[in-house]
C-alpha cells in the first residue's frame, strides 16, 4: 500500500469543491483499494498512544460555528478492531492502548476521506498522538508501521505542516506569508530528499510561528518515518490559506503528477466565529 499526509485545513473543506478536495479524490481513486486505512489525525491528541477498536466508530464533530450543513455529515466507515492488534504487534515494545468507546472518526479523518474514499465502505481506525511524546518517538512510531503497509492497510496522516490558527488573515485566502512559505519549503526538502531528518525542523527559524501547537504538525512524522523505512514521496497538492496555513500534501510510493492542477481556493471560514477557537 501506499500511504499519504494530507493538509486538511478548514473542516469547510468537507463539503467544498477545490483543488485540494479533487487531489484527495484523485489521490483515493489512484490507491489499490485497501483492507483498512489507519488515520493520525491531528484532532486525537491526547496523553496516550491508543488506537480505536469499536465496530462502529461514531463520526465527530469536534467544532463549533460552522454550519448546520457539516455537522449534517456522517461518514458510516465500520471500524476493524482486530487491527488494534496488529498496530499494537508492529509497534512492540512500544505501548498502544485499544480504545472501544470513547473516540470515533474525527473531522481531521473524515473531511478528507468524504472526497478520497466516498462510499466509506473501507474499514478506518485511528491512532492517536501521544502529547507528552517528542518529535523523535512520532517518527519512530511512523517508521515502525511500514509492515502494516504489507497487509493491505492504507496509512493517512491528517494535519497541517503550517497551522497557525491565531495568525489567520480572512483577506488573504489563498496566500501564505513569507515564513509559512520559508516554513514549509523547509518541510518540502526533507520530506523529499531526507525524510528520516523531519524532526529536525524543530530549529527551523519559523517553527515557532509556524507551529504553536505540535498537533497538526505530528502527523507529518508518521508519513517521514514511513517514507524513512523505504519508498519515494512526492508532492500531492500544495498551496495556501489565509496567510498562516499550508496546505500541502504528500503521498509515499504513489505519484498523482496532474492531482494538484487547476483553481480552487479553501473555502472561507465562518464570519462569526474566532478561527482560533472554531476547534475543539
Amino acid at each position: 500500500m501506499p500511504a499519504a499526509f494530507l493538509g486538511h485545513g478548514n473542516p469547510m473543506n468537507a463539503l467544498d469543491d477545490n483543488r485540494y478536495t479533487r487531489a484527495w479524490r484523485a489521490f483515493g481513486e489512484a490507491v489499490p483499494r485497501p483492507r483498512a486505512i489507519l488515520v493520525v489525525s491531528a484532532h486525537w491528541y491526547i496523553n496516550a498512544t491508543a488506537v480505536t477498536a469499536m465496530r462502529r466508530p461514531r463520526t465527530i464533530h469536534d467544532f463549533f460555528g460552522f454550519p448546520q450543513r457539516l455537522f449534517d455529515v456522517d461518514y458510516p466507515a465500520p471500524g476493524l478492531p482486530e487491527l488494534a492488534e496488529e498496530v499494537s504487534d508492529a509497534v512492540h515494545p512500544t505501548w498502544v492502548g485499544a480504545d472501544v468507546d470513547s473516540w470515533g472518526i474525527d473531522h481531521g479523518t473524515w473531511s478528507v476521506l468524504v472526497h478520497a474514499f466516498p462510499e466509506a465502505d473501507i474499514p478506518v481506525v485511528q491512532l492517536s498522538l501521544n502529547a507528552d511524546k517528542d518529535l523523535d518517538y512520532h517518527l519512530g512510531l511512523g517508521a515502525a508501521l511500514a509492515p502494516l503497509r504489507d497487509s493491505g492497510v492504507l496509512v493517512v496522516a491528517s494535519g497541517n505542516i503550517v497551522h497557525n490558527l491565531g495568525g489567520m488573515n480572512r483577506r488573504l485566502a489563498d496566500e501564505g506569508y513569507d515564513w509559512a512559505r520559508r516554513f514549509d519549503d523547509g518541510a518540502r526538502e526533507l520530506v523529499l530528499g531526507s525524510p528520516g531528518s523531519v524532526g529536525s525542523l524543530d530549529a527551523h527559524r519559523d517553527f515557532t510561528r509556524a507551529v504553536p501547537t505540535p498537533d497538526h504538525f505530528l502527523p507529518l512524522m508518521y508519513l517521514a518515518g514511513l517514507a524513512d523505512a523505504g519508498g519515494s514521496t512526492d508532492v500531492l497538492v500544495d498551496g495556501y490559506a489565509y496567510g498562516s496555513l499550508s496546505m500541502t500534501a504528500y503521498t509515499l510510493d504513489l505519484p498523482c503528477p496532474t492531482a494538484g492542477d487547476g483553481p480552487g481556493a479553501a473555502p472561507e471560514l465562518p464570519a462569526d466565529v474566532p478561527p482560533d477557537h472554531s476547534n475543539i
